[in-house]
């Protein structure tokens, strides 16, 4: 973010507070959870009640809503919901890449409203857009409230028996197959060496690609952790080493996002 931070301190009255709501982690899925199973009910009430929001995507949004309102009515008709999408740019080259300043985005807060902070599933700000608020709600005095909710890389973590005391998400892996592998033998070679575990996400339709690939590339004792659907139905988590994998390689499901780990 550029400039200095310019604390909001001077205005009259409370300011405002920065919500960071969880989002179920049914979307792009085929089926919907039920929002009660995933999103605790304090999370829900709070979304309820707030009327400023800045989102990865506004569409995402309003139907999220919309589903909180069958169980909780808004306190604020969704038409008169003010919801702001991030640019496109951070999507693209992400928070910490994309020279970007926030804190204009956060003037409803500045000016005594709260504010949510959403993605389209799981926690904003983790593996998605959204840091840049949340570092420019700090300089601006704001106070930044994390709510509970399904985070789909510490599910996976929790249920892969990987190492869980030591580990790093690294994103996305490359979509060329040769700059792939090279990836992975780097990922694997730092999880054999340190114990750390490596945790990525692919988009859904390459998921059979990327496994493909780590069965390809990966030695025969490395364990692999593959996670998806997590909080849903079809819910699926398998852990084994690649010798076990190539035995009976699964067909992964290319529309349900998915959580790859590797590890010792």
């Amino acid at each position: 973010m550029n400039g200095t931070a310019t604390p909001a301190l001077d205005r009259e009255g409370p300011l405002g507070k920065l919500y960071l709501v969880p989002a179920p982690l049914d979307f792009g899925c085929s089926q919907q959870t039920s929002l009660q199973d995933s999103i605790p009910n304090g999370t829900l009430t709070i979304a309820a009640g707030l009327e400023h929001w800045i989102c990865e995507n506004a569409k995402s949004t309003r139907a999220y809503l919309k589903r909180i309102d069958a169980i909780y009515p808004l306190r604020h008709a969704l038409q008169s919901q003010t919801i702001t999408e991030l640019p496109r740019e951070v999507h693209k080259k992400g928070d910490h890449i994309a020279p970007f300043d926030a804190r204009p985005m956060l003037a409803a807060a500045t000016a005594g409203h709260d504010i949510g902070l959403i993605s389209e599933a799981g926690m904003p700000a983790v593996a998605d857009p959204g840091s840049s608020v949340v570092r420019a709600a700090h300089d601006l005095g704001l106070q930044v409230t994390p709510l509970v909710g399904p985070m789909s890389l510490l599910l996976s973590l929790a249920a892969s028996g990987l190492n869980g005391q030591n580990f790093a998400f690294v994103g996305y892996l490359p979509q060329e197959a040769v700059a792939r592998a090279q990836r992975l033998r780097e990922l694997e070679s730092l999880a054999l060496k340190t114990g750390q575990t490596q945790i990525w996400i692919e988009t859904p339709y390459r998921n059979q690609a990327m496994l493909r690939s780590l069965l390809q590339t990966l030695a025969h004792n490395t364990r692999l952790a593959v996670c998806s659907g997590l909080t849903l139905a079809q819910a699926r988590c398998q852990s084994a080493n690649i010798k076990s994998w190539k035995q009976q390689p699964p067909a992964l499901d290319n529309d349900t996002p998915a959580v790859f780990a590797i590890g010792r």
